[in-house]
């Protein structure tokens, strides 16, 4: 297809048609809707414009709102743990001190108005007794003077001395070690103040049971956290699981599958959202209904008169009429062709640009449809005097596809070439298939024509787009027509050189579409 004039001419550089739609220019409309169709079962939050963050997940969103209260009470139950494991821990070690002060209590007698305390070595060894904690007593009598015990214990505040018979706690430091004191005073008639009684002991017991609640409380919850988390994920994904079935089912669907979901298999919450959904599908349905009566309309309606309109004219140029006259019959009948040509590109575009139209794919021996397109553009290509050629590979070769627009689009290819080719040019089509990709086959169209600039490439494709400063009576629809039909079919379409001479170096073009090739079950690669 060396056409260089053809607006027919499509882009090079779109090794797949989803980049060379992306790569259009975003004030043309063809760009948004080639990057959406290119991937067609793409929801549309995978397509979201540059800039513009995509919405929450609703699975992150109600996961972080149950986990956040989570993580956050976590630390606070620990601390409360904490507090209450002390609690627990001083409870009967201040049980025991407290009787240990009662005890001692007990052991002071009044003298002549001066407090003695008669300590016995039995009871001293009971108070002594504790092979983890140092044990600590005092006694003070009514003047402050040391009765009986440890010299350097602190003392409580005037204000703090309990009433006697009542024991109080509190906590201090002795010999830089923290302790837990027990005190009370004991009173006689015969004494002008009442007598302190202290009793104090270190901490390492108490800590060593806190400690030991506080391993028996919190460390589970380093396991429990973790399989809570998980236990909500999974619940998550369960409850969420219907919505993931549903955008399966969605993204499944082919293009033109308008048929209704199935509400009755919904949750109650999404239920709506189903029936509003299917709405939308009967509407488009009845549009889709709507728009392929009017091509069909507007073909009949347009073709018969043209048509008519052609063959009076040539009807006319059989009689005797003047040269004037003649010349007028010919010009329109050749403006009637075109014009009829330019309604049927105009019919195909429609068709092709509306990929939801209920276009039915099945099985295509492309072999076979590229020799019969072939075929029918050998007249014209003799008419300008040009070598129209068909290759194939030795065994059939098979696309899923619509067999009709699968040969309007290589129709457009070939007309394409004849049309931009010089008279006594050569046209080669090509159906071949590649070894190291059994995955696809490729119909090559090339000519010796006059080439198409790689800078115009990329616009070849746009519709009534035509070179300028090349002559031609191309309509500039069809390698849109083309790209349309390429990208129905999930295909991808380059535009290349095609060097025929390498001294002096002259280039047609080449214009190559790949498709997806299908096999018999049996004969799978």
């Amino acid at each position: 297809m060396g056409s260089p004039a053809s607006p027919e001419r499509s882009a090079p550089a779109l090794r797949e048609l989803s980049r060379a739609s992306a790569d259009l220019p975003e004030a043309d409309p063809d760009a948004s809707r080639d990057a959406r169709y290119a991937n067609p079962f793409a929801p549309p939050d995978e397509l979201e414009p540059d800039g513009e963050p995509a919405p929450r997940s609703l699975f992150g969103e109600i996961l972080d709102w149950m986990l956040a209260p989570l993580l956050l009470l976590w630390p606070m139950s620990i601390a409360v743990t904490y507090l209450v494991a002390k609690s627990i821990a001083n409870g009967p070690f201040d049980r025991a001190l407290e009787t240990d002060a009662y005890v001692l209590a007990r052991q002071i007698a009044p003298v002549n108005g001066v407090a003695e305390l008669r300590l016995p070595n039995a009871t001293r060894d009971f108070l002594r007794a504790d092979n983890v904690d140092s044990v600590f007593f005092q006694v003070l009598g009514t003047r402050g003077e040391l009765v009986g015990g440890d010299a350097d214990m602190p003392l409580p505040h005037d204000d703090d001395r309990p009433q006697p018979g009542i024991v109080e706690f509190r906590d201090d430091v002795l010999r830089g070690n923290d302790i837990r004191v027990a005190y009370t005073t004991v009173e006689a008639p015969t004494l002008a103040h009442p007598v302190l009684v202290q009793v104090a002991e270190t901490l390492d017991k108490r800590s060593q049971l806190a400690n030991d609640i506080i391993k028996g409380v919190i460390l589970p919850q380093f396991v429990i956290l973790p399989l809570a988390i998980v236990l909500v994920w999974f619940g998550l994904s369960r409850g969420l699981a219907p919505l993931h079935a549903l955008q399966a089912n969605i993204r499944a669907r082919r293009p033109d599958d308008l048929s209704p979901l199935e509400a009755s298999r919904a949750p109650p919450e999404i239920a709506p959202l189903v029936a509003s959904f299917n709405d939308l599908l009967n509407r488009l349905e009845q549009n889709m209904q709507l728009q392929k009566r009017f091509i069909a309309d507007a073909a009949h309606q347009m073709k018969t008169p043209l048509a008519g309109l052609r063959t009076q004219a040539e009807l006319a140029l059989r009689q005797d009429v003047s040269a004037e006259v003649q010349r007028s019959l010919e010009q329109i009948a050749t403006s009637s062709e075109h014009a009829a040509r330019l309604v049927t590109q105009l019919l195909a575009l429609a068709r092709a640009e509306n990929r939801m139209s209920g276009q039915i794919f099945s099985r295509v021996e492309l072999t076979d449809l590229a020799r019969l397109a072939v075929r029918d553009w050998v007249q014209a290509a003799l008419a300008k005097r040009m070598d129209i050629g068909y290759e194939e590979p030795p065994h059939p070769v098979e696309v899923e596809g619509n067999a009709v627009m699968l040969r309007e689009m290589l129709s457009n290819l070939i007309d394409n070439a004849i049309r931009y080719t010089p008279p006594g040019g050569r046209i080669t089509v090509r159906v071949r298939t590649n070894e190291s990709d059994t995955r696809h086959v490729f119909l090559d169209v090339e000519d010796t024509g006059l080439g198409i600039p790689e800078a115009e490439r990329t616009r070849v494709v746009e519709r009534f787009y035509r070179i300028l400063g090349r002559e031609g009576d191309g309509s500039g629809l069809g390698l849109a027509i083309v790209r349309e039909i390429v990208t129905m079919h999930g295909g991808t379409f380059d535009i290349d050189d095609h060097v025929y001479s390498e001294a002096p170096r002259q280039a047609g073009t080449l214009v190559r579409v790949g498709l997806q090739r299908v096999y018999p079950a049996r004969d799978k690669p």
